[in-house]
């Protein structure tokens, strides 16, 4: 039952498309084309934005009903319009981005094809259909009338001449029916298919549109490389002044008093030299402690793989490694790999309430691959405004890994429903060596 009335869906949906798709396609043709010829008079600079306008809207309400209704994925192809500026040196240039973006032109093109082609196929499907209670009304008495009234009566290739002819045509109508539910969605599908072909981008407009989004994109990471670095910039220098830099002054401080001591009061500055040797010693842990930070000496010396199991080992719960990497990465892919894998350790020790976390790093295909998977809570989330952590579902971490690895063309994906567990990988492109 369901299948049927999931079919009889799909016809009426291609009925709907037939009708509506099709004259709305032949008005937008026409008012287009005749903007497009105004241009030259002036008024079609004023006519055609707006025709254009409503021509992509139709073209977006195709793309998603192909994605909702049959799957069918149509990309956008359209170029970004320059920022609106006022005047009529404004409304030209917006006229003339319209007119060179070669995606109005495929528009233009696939409103012919959707009112020929296209309606046949959407059409065809609920015609088919149609001819089921069609034939059941003929054959309950309804052709003796339309006989009388001059003959000629044929129900496809069934010429209805008296009540047997009518039954045969009932039956028939049933046979028409049921082919017309299961053929209803392929016949909808490639409808859609053939609109791709015109909807979506050509291979040159794929391949600008492509390289625009990268760049867009790069530009993004590249200024979120420059903040990041002076944020880290203004925390070593906050750890230092506040960490390593007064505990070195209060040793100056502790010395100064030594040497006035030393010989009034030799076991007082005996107490204070040992005071300021483990001054010393805490700042040099803290100093250590702020390079291991900037660089950690295990990266430098042994690489990705041995970081991160020295890394793992000083998690509060358990992590299990595995590492399989034929050689080095470049030291940026090694860098950002390995405090992004640091920052997600550490929210899901601290947010996710997991009792065991797996780490999986390998390099296949040009790209290194790291999966970190715990059995936590899940609802972890990367956010616009750098919310989400592993296994938490708002806190922070994610959206600042997607933007360390993105200046290097990383992307990240999370997969972490509520109750778990929470999945977060990584891909880097980079060479092993």
């Amino acid at each position: 039952m369901k299948k049927i009335s999931n079919a009889l869906l799909t016809a009426a949906r291609g009925l709907w498309l037939a009708i509506f798709g099709m004259a709305t396609s032949i008005l937008l043709f026409v008012l287009t084309v005749l903007s497009v010829a105004f241009t030259l008079l002036g008024i079609g600079l004023f006519t055609t934005p707006v025709a254009v306008g409503a021509l992509r809207a139709h073209a977006s309400l195709r793309r998603r009903q192909a994605k909702a209704w049959t799957g069918v994925e149509i990309p956008e192809p359209y170029r970004p319009l320059p920022a609106r500026r006022p005047g009529l040196a404004g409304q030209v240039e917006q006229c003339a981005a319209l007119l060179k973006d070669p995606a109005t032109w495929r528009d233009l093109l696939w409103l012919l094809v959707d009112a020929t082609a296209g309606t046949v196929l959407a059409l065809l499907a609920p015609a088919l259909v149609l001819y089921l209670p069609w034939g059941i009304v003929l054959a309950l008495g309804v052709w003796e009338p339309i006989d009388r009234a001059g003959g000629g009566l044929w129900f496809t290739f069934v010429h209805i001449t008296d009540q047997s002819t009518a039954n045969l045509a009932a039956a028939l109508g049933v046979v028409w029916g049921v082919v017309g539910a299961f053929v209803a969605r392929p016949l909808l599908r490639t409808d859609f298919l053939l609109a791709k072909q015109l909807l979506a981008p050509g291979p040159a407009t794929a391949r600008e549109l492509e390289l625009a989004r990268r760049v867009d994109r790069l530009t993004e990471s590249r200024h979120d490389a420059v903040d990041g670095s002076a944020a880290e910039l203004r925390r070593i220098e906050r750890d230092l002044h506040d960490g390593a830099q007064a505990r070195l002054v209060a040793m100056g401080m502790s010395l100064g008093t030594i040497e006035a001591l030393i010989e009034k009061d030799p076991a007082r500055a005996k107490k204070l030299v040992a005071a300021a040797r483990a001054d010393s010693a805490e700042a040099l842990t803290e100093l250590r402690d702020l390079v291991r930070g900037i660089h950690p000496p295990v990266l430098a010396e042994r690489g990705l793989g041995d970081a991160l199991r020295a890394l793992a080992l000083r998690m509060p719960l358990p992590v299990e490694v595995d590492v399989e990497l034929a050689g080095r990465a470049e030291e940026p892919v090694e860098t950002a790999a390995y405090f992004a894998v640091s920052e997600v350790l550490t929210n899901a020790a601290k947010h996710s309430g997991a009792r065991q976390v797996w780490l999986d790093v390998h390099h296949a295909d040009g790209m290194l691959r790291i999966a970190v998977t715990d059995d936590g809570r899940g609802g972890a989330a990367a956010t616009a405004d750098g919310r989400g952590g592993a296994g938490r579902p708002a806190g922070s971490g994610l959206a600042g890994i997607e933007r360390r690895i993105g200046t290097l063309d990383g992307v990240l994906a999370v997969s972490s429903p509520v109750g778990g567990p929470t999945m977060i990988t990584m891909e880097i492109p980079c060479t092993v060596r």
